[in-house]
C-alpha cells in the first residue's frame, strides 16, 4: 500500500470531499461575480486537492535552485537543467511519471516526468529568478503559489539579504499564509563560523518578516552531488520531510495548506463584492437625494399654492362682505320705507332681474382680482415646479453615481448599470423639453383647449395655462349658487318680511363658496404639483429597477461568501 493510500484511507478522507465541495462553491461563485481569472485559478486548485505534496522552489537567479532540486531528488542525473542564461530559463514542475517525459506546455512552462518513489508523494516547481521574472513567469508562478502545500526558499549562503526574494515572499507569505522554510545554498563557499552567522541572521530576519519559528537549513547541493552527504547539510532537510511530508501527519498539513488558500479566495473574491457594495450605496444616496429634492420642492410649492389661495380667499371675504353689506343697506327698513324693491334696484326689472345684475357685479369683481392674483402668484409656483425639474437634472448630471466607477468588476452587469445611468441622464434631458410635461391634462382636462404653441420654448408657460383653467371655474359656480337661492327668496311676499332669510340666504352661499373655492384650488392645484413630482420620478423606474435587482444579486452572493467561510472554518476545526 502506498502512503498515499494509507492516508486516503484515514478518518481525513470525509472531509477532503467537503474540502473540494468548498472549493466548487468557491469556483462557481468567481464564476457568478464575472471573475475570470479567480475562476480559472480555481479550476487548477481544485485539483490539487487530489495530487502529491506540491514543493514551489523560490528564489533570486544564481543562488543554485536548481542543483538544489537535482541533490535533493538524488537521482544521479541532472533532472533540472541549470540554465546558463536565467534571463531564458522557465518554470519547471517535477512530478512523477512511469516514463522519463518532459512535456511543453507553452514557451514558458514544461513539465518533467520521472519514474522516481518519492515524486509519487511530492511534486516540486522550479521557478525563475525573483529578480528575472518576466510578466509570464510572473503570471505562472503566481498560479503555483496558491496550489502550493510548502514554499522552500533558497537564498546564496554569502548574502541571504537580496530585496526581490523577500518581495516575492512577502506576496506568499502576507497574501497566501503559506508554510515556507529557508536555505541557504552554497554553505561550502563559507566558513562555519560566517555561515552560523548568516543562519542565524536569517532566522531573526523572517521572525521579523512574520514567521514565528521559521526552519532554516545551510547546505550544498554541490558537496551532495559528489557524494559527500554526510557535509553536505541535506539530512536535516530530508528529515524534515520525512516527518513534515512524508508521514501520515503529511495530508492533514496539506489539507490545511489548501484550506489557508481557499481562504484567501474568499478574500479575492469579498473584494469586487465590496466594490459592487459600495457602488449600490452611492447609487441608492443619489436616488435618496432624488426622492429628498423632490419632496422638499413638492412641500415648497405646496406652500405657494397656499399662499396663493389664501391671498385670493381674503379677495373673495373682501368682494363677498362688501357685496353682502351694500345688500344688507339696499334691504335696510329706511331704504325700503316707500320704496318697491323693484325701484331699489332697478325701475325697470323685476327682482329677480334685479338679482341678476348685481351678482353678475360680483362674479366680475372676483374674476377680476382672481386673475389678478394669478398673475402675482403664478410666477413664484411656476419657478418652483421648474426648480423641481431642473434640479434633478442637474444631480443626473453631477452625481457621484454617474461617475465611471474606477474598477469594473462584473462585465455585463457593470455595462448594464452604464447603460442605464446613460439613458437616465439623456431621456431626462428630452423630458424637460417637451410641452406635454408640464401640461397635466390627467388633472385638468381643460387645458386639452389651449395649443400647444403657448409654451413652446420652455414647456414652462403652459403652467399658467393650467392654473388659469383651474381657477376660472369656482367663481362661476358660486355666483350661479347665489343668483339661484336670491332668486328663490325673491319670489313672492312681503320683502321687509324675508329680509333676514335673504340675508342669511347669501351668507350662507358666500360660505359654501368659500369652502369650495379653497377645496377645488388645494384640490386641483396640489394634485398638478404632485402629478409634476410623480412625472418625474417615473423617469428613475429603470434605475430603481436596477438597484432592487442588483441588491437582490448582492445579499445572495455575500450569503453565499460567508456560508463559505464558515464551512472553511469548520474544517479547520475539524483537522485542528
Amino acid at each position: 500500500m502506498t502512503l498515499l493510500s494509507r492516508i486516503f484511507g484515514t478518518d481525513l478522507q470525509p472531509y477532503r470531499i467537503r474540502m473540494t465541495e468548498v472549493i466548487k462553491e468557491l469556483h462557481d461563485l468567481a464564476v457568478n461575480l464575472r471573475q475570470q481569472e479567480l475562476a480559472q485559478s480555481l479550476s487548477d486548485f481544485r485539483e490539487t486537492v487530489h495530487e502529491p505534496f506540491l514543493f514551489v522552489i523560490a528564489g533570486e537567479v544564481k543562488v543554485g535552485k536548481s542543483s538544489f532540486i537535482n541533490a535533493l531528488l538524488a537521482t544521479g542525473e541532472e533532472i533540472v537543467a541549470v540554465a546558463p542564461d536565467p534571463c531564458t530559463d522557465t518554470i519547471q514542475q517535477v512530478m512523477y511519471g512511469s516514463s522519463a517525459e518532459t512535456i511543453e506546455i507553452n514557451p514558458y512552462f514544461k513539465k518533467i516526468l520521472l519514474p522516481v518513489e518519492i515524486l509519487k508523494q511530492i511534486s516540486i516547481v522550479d521557478t525563475p529568478g525573483t529578480n528575472t521574472i518576466s510578466e509570464h513567469h510572473q503570471e505562472i508562478t503566481e498560479r503555483f503559489v496558491p496550489r502550493s502545500d510548502l514554499v522552500v526558499f533558497v537564498f546564496e549562503a554569502k548574502n541571504p539579504y537580496r530585496q526581490s526574494a523577500w518581495e516575492f515572499f512577502q506576496f506568499i507569505h502576507s497574501d497566501w499564509h503559506k508554510k515556507i522554510i529557508f536555505v541557504l545554498q552554497q554553505s561550502d563557499l563559507m566558513s562555519p563560523e560566517d555561515l552560523a552567522i548568516n543562519v542565524e541572521g536569517l532566522r531573526k530576519h523572517a521572525i521579523k518578516q512574520g514567521i514565528a519559528d521559521p526552519h532554516v537549513f545551510a547546505l550544498s547541493a554541490k558537496m551532495e552531488l559528489e557524494g559527500k552527504t554526510d557535509t553536505s547539510g541535506f539530512e536535516p532537510l530530508r528529515a524534515y520531510i520525512r516527518d513534515n511530508i512524508t508521514s501520515l501527519d503529511a495530508f492533514a498539513l496539506k489539507m490545511k495548506s489548501s484550506l489557508n488558500s481557499a481562504a484567501n479566495y474568499q478574500g479575492k473574491l469579498s473584494t469586487p463584492l465590496q466594490l459592487l457594495s459600495t457602488q449600490l450605496i452611492n447609487d441608492k444616496e443619489f436616488r435618496r437625494e432624488v426622492s429628498h429634492t423632490l419632496k422638499e420642492q413638492q412641500d415648497r410649492s405646496h406652500k405657494q399654492v397656499e399662499q396663493l389661495i389664501d391671498r385670493m380667499i381674503d379677495d373673495y371675504d373682501r368682494i363677498t362682505g362688501t357685496g353682502k353689506a351694500t345688500l344688507a343697506e339696499e334691504l335696510g327698513v329706511l331704504k325700503l320705507t316707500g320704496k318697491s324693491l323693484r325701484s331699489i334696484f332697478n325701475k325697470q326689472s323685476s327682482p329677480q332681474a334685479s338679482m341678476e345684475v348685481f351678482t353678475k357685479d360680483l362674479e366680475d369683481k372676483l374674476r377680476t382680482s382672481f386673475e389678478d392674483r394669478i398673475q402675482d402668484g403664478i410666477e413664484d409656483i411656476a419657478d418652483s415646479i421648474r426648480q423641481m425639474a431642473e434640479i434633478i437634472d442637474l444631480k443626473i448630471k453631477s452625481s457621484n453615481a454617474m461617475q465611471k466607477p474606477q474598477q469594473d468588476v462584473f462585465g455585463d452587469i457593470s455595462e448594464r448599470r452604464r447603460m442605464v445611468l446613460r439613458e437616465l441622464k439623456e431621456n431626462f434631458g428630452e423630458f424637460l423639453q417637451r410641452t406635454e410635461t408640464f401640461v397635466g391634462r390627467e388633472v385638468f382636462p381643460e387645458a386639452s383647449t389651449f395649443s400647444p404653441n403657448l409654451a413652446a420654448g420652455s414647456g414652462m408657460a403652459v403652467i399658467g395655462v393650467v392654473l388659469a383653467v383651474a381657477t376660472s371655474l369656482p367663481a362661476l359656480d358660486i355666483t350661479g349658487g347665489i343668483i339661484s337661492t336670491l332668486g328663490v327668496l325673491f319670489a313672492g311676499g312681503t320683502i321687509l318680511t324675508k329680509r333676514g332669510k335673504i340675508i342669511k340666504g347669501f351668507s350662507d352661499e358666500i360660505s359654501k363658496g368659500r369652502q369650495q373655492l379653497r377645496s377645488v384650488l388645494e384640490e386641483k392645484l396640489k394634485a398638478y404639483v404632485n402629478h409634476i413630482r410623480l412625472k418625474i420620478d417615473e423617469n428613475f423606474a429603470e434605475f430603481d429597477q436596477l438597484i432592487k435587482e442588483q441588491t437582490i444579486f448582492l445579499e445572495e452572493q455575500q450569503g453565499l461568501l460567508i456560508g463559505i467561510g464558515e464551512k472553511i472554518e469548520t474544517l479547520r476545526k475539524k483537522i485542528g
